[in-house]
């Protein structure tokens, strides 16, 4: 690791003072979740809360824990994380969703980490998602690295990061040199059934929209067979049996049952698209 120069009035190590945190979180009526996810955090210098249009008390806890909040129209996922991270002042930034939060150890690695001057300029975190309070430890849902600690502005980056615009999934696009923490975070994601059914529904309208840009309608007979029946079914085997989902017990079968179906509602709701606009 490299080591920064020491100030001669201080004694401390300049580049560490450097080193400063700012987390970004982007809410709407996420007052069952955010509490949790600020308290994880309390160890930043800075706290960005992106919200868009919350009619619970998802402000008023923001600002209650000193985050800074801003508002804005919704405009998709990754609009908002960019706006988020743009607001932030700190050296290094920390994305995360409002149903995530830092494990105790991930806390202490990141301050730990940020106490020197870090080797490379991102870094990927594990996550544990949780279905219905249990944490799914196969079927392809763990570790499920995903790229949220990066240094907001580096020399030896050409482009800075930005989350890629996209609908739905979205994802960091990054050009520099990367390496993955030891410590995972939680992903509260489906506490009950009701709720990730709301969240499929809605996914599955987003992802049939990047199906329909890319042309992938299933216009002919036996493409529409294979998408909408056949992928499901092998996805649900392959990740079911194969990639050992069944261990994770009775939320094991439910989630990947579901999430066979979000596969298919994904490309049912493509086709119907391409034939709303064709009729």
């Amino acid at each position: 690791m490299k080591c920064g120069t020491m100030n001669a009035q201080t004694g401390r190590n300049d580049n560490a003072m450097q080193q400063t945190l700012s987390v970004a979180i982007i809410t709407k009526n996420e007052e069952a979740n955010l509490p949790r996810t600020l308290a994880s955090v309390r160890f930043a210098e800075q706290i960005v809360v992106l919200d868009s249009g919350s009619t619970d008390r998802t402000v008023e806890i923001a600002r209650a824990a000193n985050a800074t909040v801003y508002q804005e129209p919704w405009r998709g996922f990754a609009a908002a994380k960019n706006s988020a991270s743009a607001r932030c002042t700190g050296a290094w930034v920390l994305s995360l969703d409002a149903d995530e939060e830092l494990t105790p150890e991930l806390q202490t690695e990141i301050q730990s980490l940020l106490s020197s001057n870090p080797p490379v300029d991102a870094y990927f975190i594990r996550r544990r998602n949780l279905f219905l309070g249990r944490w799914i430890r196969h079927g392809g849902f763990y570790p499920d690295p995903k790229l949220r600690l990066f240094r907001r502005a580096s020399a030896s980056v050409i482009t800075p990061p930005r989350f890629q615009d996209r609908p739905v999934h979205e994802t960091i696009a990054f050009d520099g040199k990367a390496a993955t923490l030891d410590h995972d975070l939680i992903h509260h994601a489906y506490p009950t059934l009701e709720n990730y059914i709301e969240h499929m529904d809605r996914y599955s309208t987003l992802g049939s929209e990047l199906l329909v840009a890319s042309g992938k309608v299933s216009r002919a007979w036996p493409a529409f067979v294979w998408n909408v029946s056949l992928v499901p079914e092998f996805t649900f085997l392959w990740n079911y049996v194969f990639r050992l989902g069944f261990l994770d017990g009775r939320e094991g079968l439910l989630l990947h049952l579901y999430q066979a179906a979000y596969t298919s509602w994904k490309y049912a709701k493509a086709w119907q698209s391409a034939r709303t606009k064709t009729d």
